[in-house]
């Protein structure tokens, strides 16, 4: 199993497979508009933006599990695009624990486990995956993206 075997939906409701990115190496972090680390997306924008033409694709993932996002996953992209600048992919509103975590979140945890365990604990929780699909590296909350380019640098 990879990564490329999961079907995600985007912000205007649209479904489609992992598959699309084959070949490139992915960030996915579950993020929060409402969030004290949402500055983050200005430094994951910065990444993208070094990156995206060797491949690197990064993708959003609205949470409200820790109650720091609004309502809906357009309001969370708009807000992203008119404050950070952001104009990589974002997605609907994701459960990312439990139960009724999202299936791809589920594999996240399970292929990349934090050092308290396999739960996320917090927005911005960042996910590397290389070139083939497999999750490499997962990277806690208040781990700064710029920290990651060696990391980013070694899957492309």
């Amino acid at each position: 199993m990879s990564i490329y075997d999961f079907t995600v939906t985007n912000e205007q409701g649209e479904s489609y497979p992992l598959s699309r990115y084959q070949g490139q190496p992915m960030i996915i972090v579950n993020t929060a508009t409402k969030c004290g680390l949402s500055p983050q997306f200005k430094d994951l924008q910065a990444l993208y933006d070094t990156y995206k033409d060797q491949g690197l694709m990064i993708l959003g993932f609205p949470s409200d599990q820790f109650k720091q996002e609004v309502a809906s996953a357009g309001e969370a992209a708009e807000a992203c695009r008119t404050t950070y600048g952001v104009d990589f992919p974002m997605h609907q509103l994701t459960i990312i624990n439990g139960k009724q975590a999202d299936p791809l979140f589920q594999y996240l945890e399970e292929e990349a486990p934090g050092t308290l365990g396999k739960a996320i604990k917090w927005n911005f929780t960042k996910f590397l995956v290389d070139r083939q699909g497999q999750v490499v590296e997962r990277f806690a909350p208040k781990t700064n993206p710029m920290k990651m380019t060696e990391s980013i640098e070694k899957v492309l």
